[in-house]
């Protein structure tokens, strides 16, 4: 067990990390982490995958809120990309989250699988993610994106437990703004997803875990040690925000999703 924990801390320090600088609230590292620790449990597997989503949500609440603060201090957050967009992603997190629950383990991961490759290839491909020229003014986002593209940004997250940011990002991305800017704003907009996503798993019936470790499928001591890793590290990381030249830091966040991709593919 110490070795476990020892293991979800340092991997809690990499949430810290990628909360802070690209806005993920540590759903690529944690869903990956977590699923090969409930594989490991006895009479677990069935409802891994589940159990990982759960306890990424459950971590993304606190990663994500303690962020924001920082952010909104440092006034990168801007009230014209997060209102209504926010609410609309709450609105979809209802719908996925409840459906979440009720899907089928193996599609539930394959899902997660193609999400990323999905999101991926489109941000090589399309221009305007890796490559943005310092002239650039961010576009105002339209009724359709904000209505539609909330839901259904809400429905997919919460449905995969990764907060949205991997749709988040790309997005503001393509509006002209900033990566540090818009990774500070994916914070807030990720919240929705994670504070709906984790109540719906908390108080699901689900015959796979049991005992005081675990809250419905939330994980209790993997969430716990997730977050003594990840909270000191958000309070040092996000002093460096801004200091990463654009081009590098989008880059980055490519490299951080391949690598989550290759992690749950192998598992």
């Amino acid at each position: 067990m110490l070795i476990e924990i020892s293991v979800l801390l340092g991997f809690g320090c990499l949430s810290g990390v990628t909360t802070v600088l690209f806005g993920f609230g540590g759903g690529f590292i944690t869903v990956p982490v977590v699923y090969a620790f409930a594989l490991a449990e006895p009479g677990q597997a069935l409802g891994a995958m589940h159990v990982a989503v759960a306890t990424s949500t459950a971590v993304m609440v606190v990663n994500a809120g303690s962020a924001t603060l920082g952010q909104l201090r440092s006034g990168r957050l801007r009230r014209d990309y997060l209102w209504p967009l926010i609410a609309f992603i709450g609105l979809g997190a209802v719908l996925g989250s409840f459906a979440a629950t009720a899907a089928d383990e193996s599609v539930l991961r394959w899902l997660f699988v193609a999400y990323l490759a999905l999101t991926i290839a489109d941000s090589v491909v399309r221009k305007g993610f890796v490559s943005r020229r310092e002239d650039t003014r961010p576009r105002p986002l339209g009724g359709l994106t904000t209505t539609a593209g909330g839901a259904g940004i809400g429905a997919v997250a919460s449905f995969l437990g990764v907060g949205g940011s991997v749709l988040t990002v790309p997005l503001l991305r393509r509006k002209g703004l900033p990566m540090a800017d818009a990774a500070a704003l994916a914070n807030p907009l990720s919240l929705p997803v994670a504070v709906i996503g984790t109540a719906v798993y908390a108080f699901a019936a689900t015959g796979t875990t049991s005992g005081a470790t675990h809250l419905g499928y939330v994980d209790l001591v993997a969430a716990g040690a997730l977050l003594c890793g990840s909270l000191p590290t958000i309070a040092v990381i996000r002093r460096m925000v801004g200091r990463i030249p654009d081009r590098v830091h989008a880059i980055a966040y490519l490299g951080l999703l391949a690598a989550a991709l290759i992690a749950i593919v192998v598992r």
